[in-house]
């Protein structure tokens, strides 16, 4: 494809692809936590599980994260259901086997139920941020789900961040997974995302109306000298500078695998529907960015067990009516991927046993010590009934 300018300048070559040809790809980072199955607490073993699965010739691959009590896993670009979750399951598995080999296991839960405070340490970037952003960067055990979907240009790009970003708050209470932090009971959905918002660059953001408005808005926080490089840009969505595609990065990791499916299937549609409208030049939805903050404040809260704000309106209604709205809303694109059924399937999932968060606290109801609580994740992370899926 054509060489254009990315975000902030950065050369990035752009895979032309018509609207209405197939569906767009989608592919996803799982942060994952390296833990001790019997006492529950996070192990620093990336470089030893690293050095073990080396580099797999096909198929999803590791990478280093922020700690070394962490280790990413990242799918292939995937055009259906099925090979996303076959790349989902083989990732966990190939991390879980380096994880055994060095004395620990994979648990994908978004915040460490016990943990101490950790330096960073391996990689000069992240020993630089430790260094200028202390506590923050030390406490920053927390595992996103980052899901990447492909666009045909930086506009388009653009046009879809102005455009999806009210939505983004639905995506986060439904992964919510991250109820406990440092021994205790948060009463979050979603503590990590209150945690990872100590960043300065994170959470939402405005319309930014062009590629230009975007590259601006990004080239004046860098010139406020805080953050250390582009790097550090964590809006809640992004333009990635790595691959042509918008990074939707609101989201708890998911303990279940079918749920990463749900989620990205939902992101793929809601680039796709929010393409149509910036085609079609319709405006952006109207909301402020305190009014966003106080969205992901609530679906953080509460995840889908209580009240979210209503895109719409930004008042709060049950969590499964904004849910249904998110749905009806991306009906169309749903409806021409082929994937309504199986995404009304997977909510339907949620809703009736809950996310990552509502397991994690009945298995401490259970037995209430938090070493269990990693035990059954634990369990959950690696033995997902795969016949759960509508294979698409």
């Amino acid at each position: 494809g054509p060489v254009l300018l990315g975000p902030c300048g950065s050369v990035t070559r752009w895979a032309v692809r018509g609207h209405t040809d197939a569906v767009r790809t989608v592919g996803i980072e799982e942060e994952l936590l390296i833990v001790d199955p019997v006492s529950g607490m996070p192990l620093p073993r990336a470089a030893g599980i690293l050095d073990i699965v080396g580099e797999p010739p096909d198929g999803p691959v590791l990478k280093a994260e922020f700690k070394q009590e962490q280790i990413e896993a990242n799918t292939r670009p995937c055009r259906t259901a099925a090979e996303l979750f076959a790349d989902i399951r083989s990732g966990r598995a190939m991390a879980d086997a380096g994880a055994r080999a060095v004395g620990s296991r994979i648990a994908a839960v978004a915040t460490p139920p016990l943990f101490a405070a950790t330096p960073t340490s391996g990689n000069p970037r992240y020993t630089a941020m430790s260094g200028r952003f202390g506590l923050t960067s030390h406490e920053q055990i927390t595992c996103g789900f980052h899901i990447h979907v492909s666009i045909t240009s930086p506009e388009e790009g653009v046009g879809i961040l102005d455009r999806l970003r009210v939505w983004l708050p639905s995506l986060l209470a439904l992964s919510a997974n991250s109820p406990f932090w440092k021994g205790s009971d948060t009463g979050y959905a979603s503590y990590r995302s209150q945690i990872w918002n100590r960043w300065p660059s994170a959470g939402p953001v405005d319309v930014f109306g062009s590629p230009a408005g975007y590259n601006a808005a990004v080239s004046d926080l860098l010139a406020s000298g805080v953050l250390l490089d582009e790097d550090m840009i964590y809006f809640d969505a992004r333009v990635s500078r790595t691959y042509p595609t918008v990074e939707i990065r609101i989201a708890d990791v998911c303990l279940y695998a079918e749920d990463a499916v749900t989620l990205a299937i939902l992101a793929r549609a809601l680039v796709e529907t929010s393409a149509r409208e910036w085609l079609r030049g319709m405006s952006p939805p109207a909301a402020s960015v305190p009014q966003l903050r106080m969205a992901n404040w609530l679906a953080s809260r509460s995840g889908i067990n209580g009240e979210l704000l209503h895109p719409r309106s930004h008042r709060p209604r049950p969590a499964k009516e904004v849910i249904d709205a998110l749905a009806e809303h991306l009906g169309s694109s749903l409806r021409a991927s082929g994937e309504n059924a199986s995404a009304a399937a997977g909510l339907e999932r949620v809703f009736q046993r809950g996310s990552g968060e509502r397991l994690q606290r009945l298995a401490y109801a259970q037995s209430p010590q938090l070493a269990g609580v990693v035990g059954a994740a634990i369990s959950q992370t690696h033995h997902d009934d795969d016949t759960v899926l509508a294979r698409g």
